[in-house]
């Protein structure tokens, strides 16, 4: 009680804490949301991609000195174009293109920052986040790709619901479902910006699968996964934020772990799915065998 206490008088008092906060519920919503049509798709492998994908080009926008934000979503999309390129014109298959395109992209992004003698700190924070250095400018970056985001979503739901349930319908009804599939690429490139100052590049792939993965378990219907899907990801922001002040650990962590947490409890004691009901289920059915 004394930790709650104490966290929320430095939550009033500390703008830098408030401004982690609001950046860690926004991050939470954005990617809880996102993340429900990349499990839907069975994109969880290409979700990894991406993410890791944009840090080539946030250190080149870092050496030429324009906006992360740029050199994230252009590199992001060179990357999901050239998946798609080289998936769609040889025999390699999707998940192996994946893995060639984002562990060169990774590499190259590595070999960029260990060549910069004095890097700056925050180019390292780009890679393992930290929501408790976020500043008022990445909070309005964060505010904005959300809205573009969450904008898109709402205003094509149906094309994304069709070509993520029955791909093969949708095409059949003359939707352009490749071009919904770069679409939703894009969008997963600005969700990938916005989570860079809280959990990193390393982490943000688990708040894109997590909250979508507990959502799943416990709803079958997309409007109810995407509201549960968003309230983890923003029960897990505040939370990983709250433990990662109080105990002096890494934020992205924190964030992550409460997600994960989360999901084991899902898991576990989710009405239809869980593991432990489940269970229950089949030894009632024994007894009265």
């Amino acid at each position: 009680m004394e930790n709650i206490t104490f966290f929320l008088n430095a939550l009033r008092s500390y703008q830098y804490l408030q401004n982690a906060m609001i950046a860690g519920v926004l991050v939470g919503i954005i990617c809880g949301v996102m993340g429900c049509f990349i499990i839907l798709r069975g994109m969880a492998l290409m979700g990894d991609a991406i993410s890791h994908a944009v840090l080539p080009g946030v250190v080149i926008a870092y050496m030429l000195g324009f906006s992360f934000f740029i050199g994230a979503v252009i590199s992001g999309v060179i990357t999901a174009l050239g998946i798609g390129y080289i998936s769609q014109n040889t025999k390699i298959k999707d998940d192996t293109a994946i893995g060639i395109m984002f562990t060169a992209a990774f590499a190259l992004g590595i070999v960029l920052i260990t060549s910069l003698r004095g890097t700056d700190v925050h180019l390292w924070h780009i890679l393992f986040g930290n929501v408790l250095a976020v500043s008022r400018q990445d909070l309005w970056i964060t505010f904005i790709i959300g809205a573009i985001v969450l904008s898109c979503i709402a205003l094509f739901y149906k094309q994304f619901l069709l070509s993520s349930f029955d791909p093969i319908m949708a095409q059949a009804i003359g939707m352009p479902t490749k071009l919904i599939h770069y679409f939703l690429m894009l969008l997963l490139s600005l969700v990938t910006v916005a989570a860079l100052s809280t959990v990193g590049i390393v982490l943000v792939v688990a708040m894109l699968i997590t909250p979508g993965a507990t959502a799943f378990l416990l709803t079958e219907r997309l409007p109810t996964m995407l509201i549960i899907s968003a309230a983890v990801g923003v029960v897990s922001s505040v939370l990983g934020v709250y433990y990662s002040f109080i105990y002096d650990v890494a934020t992205g962590g924190s964030i992550v772990l409460v997600a994960s947490i989360l999901f084991g409890i899902t898991f576990l004691f989710a009405p239809k799915q869980g593991l432990l009901m489940n269970w229950l289920r089949k030894k009632k059915i024994l007894k009265y065998l």
